[in-house]
């Protein structure tokens, strides 16, 4: 893969959180630091992540395919396929696959870093103190209570690890 300014590109890195992947699209250092691009399939009716907010990153997610729920502080939204989302620093969100068939979305995290969250996830999966320690360390809060509430809620399944 190669950018368009001709600054090449290391093949797309992935992983699979079991409801979740991510895909490692475009790094901060080819951004100068000020956005990072990521690729997250969902499958089927799954809740990507407990209710969490960000400290300190804006993101804003675009659906390529499918349905994807997102709750922004109390309100629920539905995005199609064609449809952007923002979800600003500081405001308490999560989102999912709303529908039967896979979703896919694109989500740009401004200013990047956070992308290497992902990575370091993917390496300590399994171990929640490392886990805890990593959402401390990249400001990050999660309200792991909220996912039986959202799991009944909307018809969702979460596969912790």
């Amino acid at each position: 893969m190669q950018a368009i300014s001709g600054t090449p590109m290391t093949p797309t890195e992935s992983f699979d959180f079991g409801v979740l992947g991510i895909e490692w699209k475009i790094d901060g250092p080819l951004t100068v630091e000020r956005f990072a691009v990521v690729h997250h399939p969902m499958a089927p009716r799954a809740l990507a992540a407990p209710v969490h907010r960000h400290h300190h990153e804006d993101e804003w997610s675009y659906v390529l395919t499918g349905t994807m729920g997102v709750l922004l502080g109390g309100r629920v939204v539905t995005a199609q396929a064609g449809t952007w989302v923002h979800k600003p620093r500081g405001q308490w969100h999560t989102f999912w696959n709303a529908g039967d068939t896979p979703c896919e979305v694109i989500e740009i995290v401004s200013p990047a870093g956070f992308e290497e969250y992902f990575r370091e996830v993917a390496v300590a999966w399994g171990d929640l103190k490392a886990f805890a320690d990593l959402n401390e360390r990249y400001g990050l809060d999660m309200d792991f209570d909220s996912v039986p509430r959202l799991c009944q809620r909307f018809g969702l399944t979460f596969r912790e690890s």
